[in-house]
Formats: structure tokens, C-alpha cells, sequence
């Protein structure tokens, strides 16, 4: 099986690569249409902005691609944020394959923007409940809780960890740099035929 990680030029390509490859799994860096479509399993991580994955996006003529996809799909970070309607992130208009949109988080006395490190991530149902524990995140936006919420958690309001609508995930935290929390993570994506729940 083949795993294609979509090239949007974020910084964390490699190390997003080398946790699939802990799996055993053959791995492509692409912003090939052809190659996206005919993956087994499909990566979208983010680094930068939701304008710039976007644009990277559109000029690679990628989104008619992404969306059409039956393929389990996994967006990290920014890369969850595009599959939504729209960020607060510079105004952007995203993909609109999951209904809803990005927040800002509003900086006060008890937390600092952007939040960085780690966080408890809570998944709804109690058969993943395995996969709580503390995973890291990098973020100044949020996914506020909505019927897609796969998992969630809390930074000075409760959030979208994890989403899911049909063949399409997404997770806030970044399952790279999340240790063996973020491993189990991918386990758990990869067994996707297995653990489908479909909203």
C-alpha cells in the first residue's frame, strides 16, 4: 500500500514520512494529481497558513482531486483546517468537504496564542478511549466542537482534537511529533476499514 503525503511546502514533510514509514508503508512526497488518486491512503499535512496550503492547493489543481477521493484521507493541522468551509486564518475560503469553520483562539490572562506543547485529547466514543493521552499541538486556530468531532480537547475553551466525516479525518495535534500517542494515532487511521464511522 502506498501513502501519498501531499506537498504543500510545509516544514514538517519529512518527519510526517518518517512516522508512516515506522509502519512499514510505502511513502511518496507528491502534489501529483495521478499519483494523490491512485494512493492507497492520502496526507495532507500543514505548515505556514491556511492561504498558503490553499494556494498550493490551487496551483497545483489539487482540490478537485481531494474531494473526489474514497481513499481514507488524513489532514493534520492546518492541513484539517483546509477541509473545512472557511479559516479566520487571513479570511481563506477552504476545500468544503467538512461543514463548519476555523476560529481564532482569543489570547487572555491563562493562555498564551499560539498554544504549543502538549494537551489531553478525550476521543467521544468510549471503544477508542485507548487512544486518550497527551498529544503536542502548534496552533493559533481551532475547530470548534461540531457533530465531526472525533476527539477533543481544552485550551481555555473545548475544541476539535480529531474529525471525521466519512473517508475524511483530521487531527489538530500533529501525530509526527506526539511520541508513541501520536503512533497510536496512526495505527488507528490506517486500520481505517476497520474503525469507520461514517456521520
Amino acid at each position: 500500500m502506498t501513502v501519498a503525503i501531499i506537498d504543500c511546502g510545509g516544514a514538517n514533510l519529512r518527519s510526517v514520512q518518517r512516522a508512516v514509514e515506522l509502519r512499514s508503508m510505502k511513502t511518496i512526497i507528491t502534489n501529483n494529481k495521478d499519483v494523490v488518486s491512485n494512493a492507497s491512503f492520502v496526507i495532507l499535512p500543514g505548515v505556514g497558513s491556511a492561504s498558503s496550503v490553499m494556494n498550493s492547493l490551487k496551483s497545483n489543481s489539487l482540490i478537485p482531486t481531494i474531494k473526489n477521493l474514497t481513499q481514507p484521507v488524513l489532514g493534520i493541522c492546518i492541513g484539517m483546517h483546509v477541509l473545512f468551509d472557511h479559516s479566520e486564518e487571513h479570511d481563506t475560503e477552504c476545500m468544503g468537504i467538512i461543514a463548519g469553520n476555523i476560529k481564532k483562539f482569543k489570547p487572555d490572562i491563562n493562555i498564551k496564542v499560539p498554544q504549543m506543547g502538549w494537551n489531553k485529547v478525550t476521543f467521544n466514543d468510549s471503544n477508542k478511549n485507548k487512544l486518550d493521552d497527551y498529544y503536542y499541538f502548534a496552533n493559533s486556530y481551532y475547530s470548534p466542537i461540531s457533530n465531526y468531532a472525533l476527539a477533543t480537547a481544552d485550551y481555555s475553551l473545548p475544541y476539535s482534537a480529531a474529525v471525521q466525516s466519512n473517508n475524511f479525518y483530521g487531527c489538530q495535534f500533529h501525530p509526527e511529533k506526539s511520541s508513541l500517542a501520536g503512533q497510536k494515532f496512526l495505527d488507528y487511521f490506517f486500520n481505517y476499514n476497520e474503525n469507520i464511522t461514517s456521520y
